[in-house]
């Protein structure tokens, strides 16, 4: 019970006082086809770092409605999309991209900072150097709490004699086949997964810094062989050896710090700044607040909604704010509504019995959903973040509004 009061608290302080998430870890490319996005949709998504919000509004939707509880992820978006109605292209890439400008101050004084909310403004006021290079931390995929672990990883790499060239050159592999060779040849696996760095990957603090809640490492410690250690080691290694690292932009910034001009985010490419520039991004707006909430005061219907995670977050502690969450999502569904989730778990068993208000009649939740698991199963297997147990596709059936 200690150690659970201890986790509890650590994630809390960690969620409520910073940016935790500098760039997102769920696959668009999976999304992109799960969603099968018209013109005539409206996205719902957690914002996260944003990067996914700008990806859907590269589809063209109606709208993109990217709402979270954590202020500082919203003003991350913001300050991307003011920086996109503000900045060229190259200088867009070097604070995006490379993580860091030279004339950050500057850029942000004089062009981003008046396109910005004035809430937004007093965040990025305190937190200049998350751009700017000065820190010791100097890449701002170093910075928030996840990315000081990421940090923290690669002053790791630099220990072990060899194992920075040796992913530098897994990273620059042109195959798969050589990315295996390299790493097992190059014994990775030994000098990255020592015993000091297992310890590590169990410790709530740790898991904490990167998002996961104890909720979520007890689903995979309970439904994994060997845990949530096993677990990391085995995804990585997957990663490393089974999955092309050429495209790899998630791995490609953890590793490294940065993206590369052929490695990245679509919406830091050249094609995908100029349409988000040329009024997509206009698409996107941002609330503070639970998808619930968000949902109660909307009043027009959602057609997609993308839920990340954070199911895993609410089940275990507040089964009835999940069930809550739930109605909403119905009370406002459109026409052909589909949702995407992802789990820690390798199977969740905590949303088809749910109960809910449709039609006239309280049903189980898993009765109203009609589930693409063959999609869903055909995408998760390419997955290039691969830390995520399993994925999510499910159609409502008859509860339009």
């Amino acid at each position: 019970m200690i150690t659970e009061w201890i986790g509890k608290r650590c994630f809390n302080a960690v969620h409520q006082r910073n940016l935790v998430y500098n760039t997102c870890w769920e696959d668009p490319r999976l999304d992109r086809r799960a969603l099968d996005l018209g013109p005539d949709d409206t996205v719902l998504v957690i914002t996260s770092a944003g990067c996914n919000a700008l990806d859907y509004a590269l589809q063209a939707p109606r709208a993109v409605h990217a709402v979270d509880m954590n202020a500082l992820q919203n003003a991350l978006l913001e300050l991307k999309m003011a920086a996109i109605r503000t900045l060229e292209y190259e200088d867009f890439f070097e604070i995006f991209g490379k993580g860091l400008h030279p004339n950050w101050q500057s850029i942000f004084h004089h062009r981003v900072r008046p396109a910005l909310r004035g809430s937004d403004r007093a965040i990025w006021d305190r937190r200049l150097d998350f751009f700017d290079g000065s820190a010791r931390r100097k890449s701002f995929y170093f910075r928030g709490t996840s990315g000081f672990f990421a940090w923290m990883i690669n002053g790791y790499l630099n220990r072990p004699q060899g194992l920075r060239e040796s992913v530098q050159e897994i990273l620059s592999a042109e195959t798969v086949q050589e990315q295996a060779e390299i790493y097992d040849a190059r014994g990775v696996s030994e000098q990255l997964f020592s015993k000091p760095m297992r310890w590590v990957l169990r410790r709530d603090t740790t898991l904490a810094m990167l998002g996961v809640p104890r909720s979520q490492r007890m689903q995979i410690d309970h439904g994994y062989p060997g845990g949530i250690g096993r677990f990391i080691q085995d995804r990585i290694e997957t990663v490393f050896k089974k999955i092309p690292l050429k495209d790899n932009y998630f791995w490609r910034v953890y590793l490294t710090g940065s993206y590369a001009p052929t490695c990245c985010p679509e919406y830091l490419t050249p094609q995908g700044f100029a349409q988000l520039r040329s009024g997509l991004v206009d698409r996107v707006t941002t609330y503070n607040n639970t998808v619930e909430s968000f949902l109660r005061v909307h009043d027009a219907p959602v057609s997609r909604f993308v839920l990340l995670d954070h199911m895993d977050w609410l089940y275990e502690r507040h089964p009835d704010l999940l069930a809550a969450e739930w109605q909403s999502i119905i009370d406002r569904s459109a026409q052909h509504t589909r949702i995407l989730w992802r789990s820690a778990a390798l199977d969740v068993d905590f949303v088809d019995p749910l109960t809910v208000h449709a039609n006239g009649t309280h049903v189980q939740l898993g009765e109203l959903l009609r589930y693409q698991k063959e999609l869903a199963a055909q995408l998760h297997v390419t997955d290039r973040v691969h830390t995520y147990g399993s994925f999510y596709i499910a159609d409502l059936n008859g509860v339009a509004a």
